[in-house]
């Protein structure tokens, strides 16, 4: 690799590992075990979430908050999205402001559609057609197969 990329990547790598020990780190959750951790068809509000386990998303959910409203998922086991579900934001929210920080493996289903900052720990994989307007940063890998990315605004 030729300068500057060697000071970039690590720049890159360890701010990802601050934001994850940040998001992680947060105390006194506002929702602690939500629906055992099955979230599917949810209208989820602005605060902290805490799981001592997996999450599922087995069906479309909306995060619904203002524009300045934050979302902080921290998840100690996997982050799983069924194949053609969707996250919707409504109210306002940002994608920005949505922090999925997963200590586990993250799969977004085929044709699924995630919103927000994935901050994990381990991998995620994003099947076929998944899409994400957000940011996907893994300390390890990301695998993407026909998906599309958009940076949040």
């Amino acid at each position: 690799m030729a300068a500057p990329t060697p000071i970039n990547l690590t720049a890159a790598v360890n701010n990802m590992i601050t934001a994850y020990n940040d998001a992680a780190g947060r105390p006194t959750p506002d929702f602690s075990e939500l629906a055992s951790g099955n979230i599917g068809g949810r209208t989820l509000s602005s605060g902290l979430y805490k799981w001592s386990s997996g999450v599922s998303i087995p069906a479309n959910i909306v995060i619904s908050g203002g524009p300045n409203d934050i979302w902080i998922f921290q998840i100690a086991g996997n982050l799983n999205q069924s194949a053609a579900t969707i996250v919707t934001l409504s109210g306002g929210a940002q994608a920005k402001n949505i922090f999925w920080q997963v200590a586990g493996e993250v799969t977004v289903g085929t044709t699924a559609h995630i919103e927000g900052i994935i901050l994990c720990q381990t991998g995620i994989t994003f099947n076929t057609g998944a899409s994400i307007n957000g940011r996907a940063l893994a300390q390890t890998g990301v695998i993407l197969d026909g998906n599309s990315v958009v940076q949040p605004q």
